[in-house]
């Protein structure tokens, strides 16, 4: 184990500031080797600045004697971070977190000590709002924001403060903004001011609204003015890490002032969007710094010497995290932290970004970082360039830069060389800097125009585009991008072999899209700029009508075809998928609710939410991003999954105000369940589909109010789940299948349910209402009322029925439906149509009412499929024809999915030029002869 007297002679050899501290001050020596062993914590930064708490408490102030405190506490902590750093025994997040700590405590301190005399000359700013006094609020930016700092850093503030006024309680007074003008200043002398201790922090102002030229301090009204009307996109950036460190979280007035800060902030750093804008705007101003890297490094041997702004750099790796951040942040609250290694794990969690990718950046960010504290520590500078005499370099490899051995300097220059190419190409491949892989957006010829033999309506409707106003009002760039994306979809699309006969078609998709996108730049770049998500976009126009008006309605979801990336665990772990949606979801909400338009912004993340969850299902169900395409029972499976979903969440977020309303507990669940029916109830929802739904709960006899709280209940989910948003909608909502239909009660008591459905009173049940029984579920809401449904549900299924009676109404329903989806075409319509759908469904909802007395097994609701080959089995229908109608009616549920996902309003067919319906139709139309003992409903 190594001694102590070797690990000073490791730091002083790596160190020259700490040899000439150790070597003014050798009774330090003593304390290091006490304290050497000791993770540097809040408490010992505590420890450390206990002289300067103590001049607070002291009947009089001596300024040069605090400042020494202050500047001889930051020496130790420096030696101290220096002595662990270097000798392997603390991590990257010890050094920075503790350097950024003693910061926001020096600067507590600092201010707590200017306070004290304005006080007495001129005294206090009061907060008209909090009727409490009003602090100086202090945003650490940068790395001291993230928690990051260096050993050597400059530390960038910006000073606010709430309103304007007149300090009170002193014979003279100051208006807020001069009182806090004269503490800022004051601040930023104690802790930069040099003297023969040194300094305590560089202080950087050029954050602030208007940097250099603006006021020292500002209020929150000149904040937030100065953003919405001057706000540039960089500042954008810096805000990411803003954070406030003063008033302390300890203090009254935190709360308060984080809030009324973040309500500024928020809005302009993140959007309500996924914002593909930020993409653009960083590699343009990551340019500007390439540009002014190079000037400074022109005495340096080229930017790759310069380990923070070089190629390769940390920046870089900041840049990145930063523009998962802005392009998320806005509609995921989570891409909201801080520190760059946190947002790279989150990345890496929600697999943005490959894991090995991000596994390699987050350790080159750790090298790059340890190795910046190294050069910085050997004389305390705020330098990044790597040096270039080799006994600095040969140093400096020597110095445990990976923190686990000493490497000899070659070793040293080839992994400093692997991580900042690792670096630049991930960058690089993020950004498309590859400029022969963007789109090229130079003005095509005057004639160009598509082939007219293939694209025969795409090139009138081109030829249209350019004479028309909408395309000469577009600003060039968009204009040029627009043209240009056309030309490579034609290019595209003639060399496509597969999609010669709807090359045409999916070009003319294609300019619906375009157009409906044509004054979002972000957008139209994105499609510019990234030819896998171009290529995608074809794939996915090609292959779906309903798909392509999907997007063109919700262009926000291209980022869903930008890495061609389905969640894996949608398809092989769906339950959990589930789970971590909800936890999403409900996260956002919360980020929301509360605000004075929080449930406009919470319906806006529901609907956000169903697109994009719908879309990625979208994904799977045509192969685009998945190695096979999914089934369209698992289509359905996941739909309806969604529906729960969104209809759980909207009970959890419309109840506290309903009750709040009627003075019951928001924490109480409500006793109150959402049934499905129909295409929600069994599990068959397709991408449009709308929602049966019977609303029940649970009450005493007594209580005459209960009816008018749920029903307002339901009123509430209603309007949140049709209301058409800035967002779009979510689900048409059909409520006839309540008891009475829609002479009934919205919401029906659990108890009165049970009478009706078990025909106990004049009020009774109809025969259709238990064939829809067959087909509900439990969807949403209190797991107790649900537990009752489901009894009710088995107790109505189960009864005897007479099976000839039930027969003679079925059929007689059956001839109802038929007769109200008339078909006088020749195809073959897939549902309504004799030997369709319908038939397969009233088959096993007949086989359910009729045998479930003795047949047990049939009243789960598993689905048509299942349940036809549960009937095989238990003999009543033969096993081989069950199993042939189970495959008969997948084949008609996948060829109606595939018409809607074609755009077809009528899911019809001409059976001549579909051998496999023919035979599908006779296997339905035999069963139910045997079933019925008649025809089908002709």
């Amino acid at each position: 184990m190594t001694d102590f007297a070797d690990q000073i002679e490791f730091l002083k050899l790596h160190s020259s500031y700490a040899q000439r501290w150790l070597n003014s001050r050798p009774e330090w020596l003593d304390w290091l080797s006490i304290q050497g062993s000791k993770k540097v914590d809040i408490d010992g930064i505590q420890y450390l600045l206990s002289s300067c708490q103590e001049a607070l408490a002291g009947p009089e102030q001596n300024e040069a004697q605090f400042m020494a405190d202050l500047r001889l506490a930051r020496q130790r902590l420096m030696l101290w971070i220096a002595f662990r750093d270097l000798n392997g025994m603390a991590d990257l997040k010890e050094v920075t977190h503790a350097l950024s700590h003693f910061a926001q405590a020096a600067v507590a301190l600092s201010i707590a000590y200017v306070r004290e005399d304005l006080r007495q000359r001129f005294g206090l700013p009061w907060s008209t709002v909090t009727d409490s006094e009003m602090p100086l609020m202090v945003v650490g930016m940068g790395k001291l924001g993230g928690l990051e700092l260096n050993l050597s850093s400059d530390i960038d503030l910006i000073f606010l403060y709430e309103h304007e006024g007149e300090t009170q309680g002193a014979p003279k007074s100051l208006s807020y903004h001069e009182w806090f003008t004269r503490m800022g200043k004051r601040l930023i002398k104690l802790l930069a001011e040099h003297d023969e201790n040194g300094f305590v922090f560089r202080v950087d102002m050029r954050l602030r609204p208007n940097g250099d030229s603006g006021p020292l301090v500002c209020s929150l009204d000149m904040l937030e003015e100065y953003l919405l009307v001057q706000g540039r996109e960089w500042e954008r950036y810096a805000w990411i890490k803003g954070r406030l460190i003063f008033p302390l979280p300890s203090s009254p007035a935190f709360a308060y002032c984080e809030r009324e800060l973040d309500q500024l902030i928020r809005p302009f750093v993140y959007r309500r969007h996924l914002d593909y804008g930020v993409i653009a705007s960083i590699r343009e101003l990551h340019a500007q710094i390439q540009h002014e890297a190079e000037k400074r490094s022109s005495n340096h041997h080229g930017r790759s010497r310069d380990i923070k702004l070089g190629r390769g750099g940390i920046r870089e790796i900041e840049f990145l995290a930063q523009m998962f951040q802005l392009m998320r942040g806005g509609t995921d609250p989570r891409f909201r932290i801080r520190p760059t290694l946190e947002v790279l794990e989150l990345v890496k969690q929600q697999g943005i970004f490959p894991a090995e990718e991000v596994d390699r950046l987050k350790a080159a960010y750790v090298f790059l970082r340890r190795l910046e504290h190294r050069i910085q520590v050997w004389e305390d500078q705020q330098t990044h360039y790597l040096p270039e005499d080799e006994s600095s370099r040969s140093r400096l490899a020597s110095s445990r830069v990976n923190s686990e051995k000493t490497q000899d300097l070659a070793a040293f220059l080839r992994e400093l060389d692997q991580h900042q190419s690792a670096v630049a190409q991930y960058f690089e491949t993020a950004f498309v800097l590859d400029d022969a892989a963007r789109l090229d957006n130079a003005s095509l010829p005057v004639d160009w125009e598509p082939d007219g033999m293939l694209f025969p309506k795409s090139q009138a409707r081109w030829l249209i585009w350019v004479d028309s106003p909408k395309q000469r009002q577009l600003p060039e760039k968009s204009r040029l991008i627009f043209n240009n994306l056309i030309r490579k979809a034609v290019d595209s699309l003639q060399t496509d072999q597969s999609i010669s006969v709807g090359a045409d078609l999916t070009l003319l998709r294609f300019f619906d899209l375009l157009e409906a996108i044509a004054r979002r730049s972000a957008y139209l770049s994105i499609l510019s700029e990234y030819p896998r998500a171009l290529s995608n976009v074809l794939d996915l126009l090609k292959a779906s009508q309903w798909g392509a008006e999907y997007l063109t309605r919700h262009p926000h979801l291209l980022d869903y075809l930008l890495n061609s990336r389905t969640e894996r665990a949608l398809i092989e772990y769906p339950e959990r998928y589930w789970e971590e949606v909800k936890i999403t979801l409900d996260m956002r909400l919360d980020d929301v609710m509360g605000g004075a338009d929080g449930a406009e912004q919470a319906m806006d993340i529901l609907r956000i939410t169903h697109h994009t969850e719908t879309f990625i299902t979208l994904l799977a169900d045509l192969g685009i991003g998945v190695d096979h395409e999914l089934p369209v029972e698992k289509v359905s499976d996941h739909l309806s999954a969604l529906a729960d979903l969104i209809l759980q969440t909207t009970l959890e977020r419309v109840w506290p105000s309903v009750a709040k309303k009627f003075g019951l507990s928001a924490d109480a669940n409500a006793p109150f369940a959402v049934i499905s029916y129909g295409k929600l109830g069994g599990k068959e929802l397709g991408y449009a589909s709308d929602l049966d739904l019977v609303f029940l709960y649970q009450a005493e006899e007594t209580d005459f109010v209960a009816q008018e709280i749920y029903a307002l209940l339901a009123k509430r989910m209603i309007s949140w789940l049709t209301t058409y948003t800035s967002a779009g909608s979510l689900f048409e909502i059909d409520t006839r299948l309540r008891p009475n239909g829609s002479a009934g009660f919205l919401v029906t008591d659990a108890d009165a349910f049970k009478k009706y459905q078990l025909r106990e009173g004049n009020n009774a049940a109809w025969v259709w209402e238990h064939q829809a029984l067959t087909r509900a579920r439990f969807s949403a809401g209190s797991q107790a009322v649900g537990t009752f449904f489901d009894d009710v549900r088995f107790e109505i299924l189960s009864q005897k029925r007479d099976v000839e009676q039930l027969r003679c109404e079925i059929l007689e329903m059956r001839r109802k439906v038929h007769a109200g989806h008339p078909n006088s075409s020749t195809d073959f319509d897939l549902k309504h149509d004799a030997g369709g759908m319908v038939d397969v469904e009233f088959i096993v909802q007949f086989l359910v009412l009729a045998f479930s007395n003795t047949h047990r097994q049939l009243i789960r609701n598993l689905g048509n499929i299942a349940l036809l080959r549960i009937a095989g089995e238990a003999g009543l229908i033969q096993i081989q024809i069950a199993l042939k109608v189970g495959d008969a009616y997948r084949l008609l549920r996948s060829r109606q999915h595939r018409l809607r996902l074609d755009g077809a309003e009528k899911t019809r067919v001409n059976l001549g030029l579909e051998p496999q319906l023919v035979e599908a139709k006779e296997v339905v139309l035999s069963l139910w002869q045997e079933v019925f003992l008649a025809p089908s409903s002709i």
